[in-house]
Order: structure tokens, then C-alpha cells, then sequence
């Protein structure tokens, strides 16, 4: 059951602390990417849903948390070695919590997904089903494995064409691998940087991405690498030092992340290879009012730990910082083979066998860090938890269509731009 609140739940209020230290030029630009529909309102509101989600019942078992887990913080991207995986791609927010946050904020986000694209409530209904069963029947088989094959999994490109249903699903597969595979940074330099003056520099798209007026930017940049590559494995840093920084550049990102210090960086090879680097700012997670604080100081370390601990593989060139003025950062490659299941027009068949792929993967991310003999007990061999999900999930969201509503009322009636 879904109930909220009598008392305390102000999400505009909500939603206003969590801007408390964003860039205030860029806020309305996060207002207005949630209010686009329900389901990019949900995107943009982990910190309200963090809040309901603490007083919904719990088993007290804690796993390494998402902290942000709806359907398109799951995608394609690259592994150390070129292979392509489906795995979490987003730990922001990631935190020690009680997993059935993260499994909640799943299902739910299928079922906003589903009103989204018009499909019926039953049909939406049964994609957060499909993804509860998923999770369930997977953890049991991950709790059999020993702790090396539950770390050594992954759902891998080979094995996710192979469990296509049909030649068609197989073709579609195969065209989203093959579109990833060009998400490279040789592919994605062109369109980010020009020359200018002999020199390459990035484009500026403004609001989107635009160089800084300070003109001390460049310099805390580059005290910024340094502390970077101090987190470095030693043969990583290695690789780093053969490429050198020309240009730097403020880039908004994401929806729940819009208004953060979020800046990437064109580097060079002495053979002129390119390599671009994300430095995202690491705040503290929506989680920690009612998980507790991290054990990390350097709350970039507390997002890098995080993915490494629920990832089946992470980038090479993952990493954390802490700048000059004090604010932590976590750093990553931009876009390397990085690509989300596009949502626009999807089938209620598709969306439910997304949802499958989706539950197995939070599955082998949870059996990684918790104890997944404990939860698969407490879930059991039957289907009272995925359809009592289903139920949650549809009332959850109703709660965010009115959310959303509120949004648009708060907007309207002058108090957010």
C-alpha cells in the first residue's frame, strides 16, 4: 500500500532544499525538464521519493543502494576490456540502505513509463510486476552461486541478443549494440570541440554547455586532475599522464543533476588522441537523512566505491577529486559506448521484457554487497511480493502525476521559475 504522509510532505518544498547549493542560474532548467511529463518529474525527484520511501515498512536488510534506481539509470556501456554490458549506470545517490528502496523505485518508475506512453494501467501494471519477478527469481539463483560467480556475472551483449525471444528482438538488440559501439570519444569529439585559432577547443552550447567567465577556471582545473590522479591505480595514472588538457568546459547533465558543478575536460595524446573526462559534483546523498552518513568523507569516493561495489565492471579512468573550494567531485569518461534504452513509443511487451532485464540486473547489483540467501527467503517462491509491487507501483504513480501537477501549479502561480 501507498499512503502518504498526513504531516511533513511538502514536495515543493522538498524539491526547493534540494537546489539549496545548485548553480541558481540552472534550476530552471531542471523545473523545466520535470516538467515535461510525470515520469521525467520522478527522474528529477529522487530526494522526494527518498523521503516516502523511509516510512514504508522495511526488513532492516541492508544492501549497497542505487539511491536513484529508475529504469533509465540502467544502460549499455563499455567495459575495461571493449566488451559491452547492460548494467546500472548512475550512483549518485548510491548509499548502504534497505533494498527494498531500491527495488521500489524501480517498479514504480515502470509504471509512471508505462502511463507516459499511453499504455493501459493493466499493462503498466504488469511491466512492475515482470521486473519484481525478475528481481526475485534472480537473487535466489545469485544466493546459490558462491560470492567469485556472483562477482564475475555480467549480462554481457552475447548473452543479451542470445535471450531474445525472436529474430525480430534479436535484430533489435543487435542495432542498439551496434549503435553503442559508435559512442565512442573518436565519434563523439567532432561534435563537442572545433578548431579555433589552430587550436581545439569546445563548442559552446548554451545553456547546455559553455566556458566559464573566471579566468582562474583553467588553473583549478588542472588542481583538480592532480587530486584526481592521485586516486589513481598506479597503472592508470600511468595512461592518464600520456594525454595532456587543452580545454575545459561547464556541461548540464541529466535531469536530478541539473544545477550541480558538472564540467568536462578535452584532452590530448602526444599523437593527438583525443580523451574527454566528466567531472561531476558529488553532494551528499538523498539517502543519508534516513540511512545515516556515509563512511566516505569525499562523497565522490562514496559514489565511485558504490559503483564498483554494485557494477558487474566500471571505467578505467573512474576516479574522485575535491576541488578548491572544498566541493567533492567524481570524474568518468563522457559517453564511452554509454547509451540508455530509448523509451519513446515502446510496446507494453517491450517495456515488460525491459523490466525482466532490468530486475535481473538489480538483482546480481544487491547479491553483491547483501545477503541474498536472507532476501530471496523473505521473498519466497510465490508471487505475493511481486504483486503486491504491482499494487505499490500503480499507487506511487498517482502519487507522482499529482506531484507533477503540483510542480506545474507551483510554476504557474509564480513560485518556481
Amino acid at each position: 500500500a501507498w499512503t502518504p504522509p498526513a504531516r511533513h510532505r511538502n514536495p515543493i518544498a522538498i524539491l526547493e532544499k534540494s537546489n539549496e547549493d545548485r548553480l541558481a542560474e540552472l534550476v530552471p532548467i531542471r523545473y523545466g525538464r520535470m516538467l515535461r511529463s510525470p515520469f521525467a518529474f520522478l527522474r528529477g525527484s529522487a530526494a522526494l521519493m527518498a523521503h516516502d520511501l523511509a516510512i514504508t515498512p522495511s526488513t532492516g536488510i541492508r544492501v549497497q543502494a542505487c539511491g536513484d534506481c529508475h529504469l533509465m539509470n540502467f544502460g549499455l556501456f563499455a567495459t575495461p576490456e571493449r566488451n559491452l554490458v547492460l548494467d546500472l549506470n548512475d550512483f549518485d545517490e548510491s548509499l548502504p540502505a534497505p533494498w527494498e528502496w531500491d527495488i521500489k523505485r524501480l517498479a514504480a518508475s515502470f509504471a509512471v513509463a508505462g502511463r507516459d506512453n499511453r499504455l493501459s494501467d493493466d499493462e503498466s501494471r504488469d511491466a512492475a510486476v515482470a521486473c519484481v519477478r525478475a528481481y526475485r527469481e534472480n537473487l535466489r539463483e545469485y544466493s546459490r552461486m558462491s560470492p567469485l560467480e556472483v562477482w564475475y556475472s555480467r549480462l554481457d551483449e552475447a548473452t543479451l541478443i542470445e535471450m531474445a525471444p525472436d529474430e525480430k528482438v534479436r535484430k533489435l538488440r543487435q542495432q542498439l549494440a551496434d549503435k553503442a559501439h559508435e559512442r565512442v570519444v573518436e565519434n563523439v569529439f567532432p561534435k563537442l570541440a572545433e578548431q579555433v585559432a589552430g587550436h581545439p577547443r569546445i563548442v559552446d552550447q548554451p545553456p547546455i554547455i559553455y566556458h566559464v567567465a573566471d579566468p582562474e577556471f583553467l588553473d583549478k582545473v588542472h588542481e583538480g586532475l592532480a587530486d584526481y590522479r592521485a586516486t589513481l591505480s598506479d597503472e592508470r595514472r600511468v595512461l592518464l599522464d600520456r594525454y595532456r588538457l587543452v580545454d575545459a568546459a561547464l556541461k548540464v547533465v541529466g535531469i536530478g543533476s541539473v544545477g550541480t558543478r558538472c564540467f568536462i575536460t578535452l584532452m590530448f595524446s602526444e599523437e593527438n588522441h583525443p580523451l574527454i573526462l566528466q567531472f561531476k559534483e558529488a553532494c551528499h546523498s538523498v539517502l543519508e537523512p534516513y540511512a545515516g552518513k556515509s563512511r566516505y568523507e569525499n562523497q565522490g569516493q562514496r559514489i565511485v566505491m558504490g559503483q564498483r561495489l554494485m557494477q558487474s565492471s566500471s571505467d578505467i579512468f573512474l576516479g574522485w577529486a575535491r576541488g578548491r573550494s572544498g566541493r567533492d567531485f567524481f570524474v568518468r569518461q563522457l559517453r564511452d559506448m554509454k547509451m540508455s534504452i530509448p523509451m519513446e513509443g515502446i510496446s507494453a511487451t517491450q517495456l515488460e521484457r525491459y523490466a525482466g532485464l532490468c530486475g535481473l540486473v538489480l538483482a546480481r547489483a544487491h547479491a553483491k554487497s547483501g545477503d541474498a540467501a536472507t532476501i530471496s527467503g523473505y521473498l519466497g517462491k510465490g508471487d505475493t511480493f511481486d504483486e503486491a509491487l504491482g499494487d505499490f507501483s500503480l499507487a506511487y504513480a498517482d502519487q507522482t502525476a499529482r506531484d507533477h501537477a503540483g510542480l506545474g501549479e507551483a510554476v504557474n502561480s509564480g513560485r518556481l521559475q
